[in-house]
């Protein structure tokens, strides 16, 4: 049976769910390597997660593809693609020999790898946010309902990735930089600021101390002269009245 001449709305909508199509068998390739290097549970578990979701996005655009009557080419991605690529060059590095990690901590590998896949995310939230788009600006409802779902889909990742890429980080800090290095040497800032502090008040607690000696020093003399005048001046007038 031959197959039906597609009309410029339907070649455009073709044009880009190949694309996404090609993206997404990519990214099958790149996430099965990354959770092979990942030994944190959570983010392991996640990227699993995507790696189904990422199946089954490929497989609802090749079935629109198949709808809209356009045959689904083989985007088998040959060496060159791949490397051209941001993932790929991270599938490359994961499949190389050891000796090319040398010196890269595994919390530095896990910190590329979601900073890769971070950027790969935004590149298919823009991808479906094209074909959402053009679907609804010609009319072609199911598109634009497929595209939604996927680029919530990514979306869902990228906040996921956007909140690991700290936790990631502040593991190669710990891990790289001993602890008086961190937070621009706060930390003996800090001890001399306290020691500085605790002087401080130590110097004021001796000058209180010896203002209030003072102070009990200076009441004793007075009252001592205070009885003094008092005793005599009695001693007088008991004389006085003798006479």
């Amino acid at each position: 049976m031959a197959e039906k001449e597609l009309t410029a709305r339907d070649l455009k909508l073709v044009q880009y769910l190949t694309e996404a199509y090609g993206k997404e068998k990519q990214l099958e390739t790149a996430l099965q390597a990354h959770i092979g290097m990942t030994t944190r549970p959570p983010y392991k578990k996640r990227l699993q997660k995507h790696l189904t979701e990422t199946k089954s996005h490929a497989r609802q655009v090749e079935r629109r593809i198949k709808q809209l009557g356009a045959p689904v080419p083989d985007v088998a991605i040959d060496a060159s693609t791949a490397i051209s690529s941001v993932f790929g060059k991270a599938f490359a590095m994961a499949q190389g020999p050891l000796q090319a990690l040398r010196g890269t901590s595994e919390d530095e590998k896990l910190l590329k790898n979601a900073k890769d896949e971070f950027v790969e995310e935004a590149a298919e939230i823009a991808a479906y946010s094209t074909i959402e788009t053009l679907a609804e600006e010609v009319g072609d409802k199911e598109t634009a309902k497929l595209a939604r779902s996927i680029r919530r889909d990514e979306e869902r990742m990228a906040s996921f990735l956007q909140r690991q890429i700290p936790t990631l980080t502040r593991a190669v800090v710990r891990e790289s930089i001993p602890a008086n290095e961190r937070n621009g040497g706060s930390g003996r800032r800090s001890r001399s600021s306290s020691g500085r502090r605790s002087g401080s008040a130590s110097s004021r607690s001796r000058s209180a101390r010896s203002t209030s000696s003072s102070s009990r020093s200076r009441s004793g003399g007075s009252s001592s002269r205070s009885r003094s005048r008092s005793g005599g001046g009695g001693r007088s007038r008991s004389g006085s009245r003798s006479s």
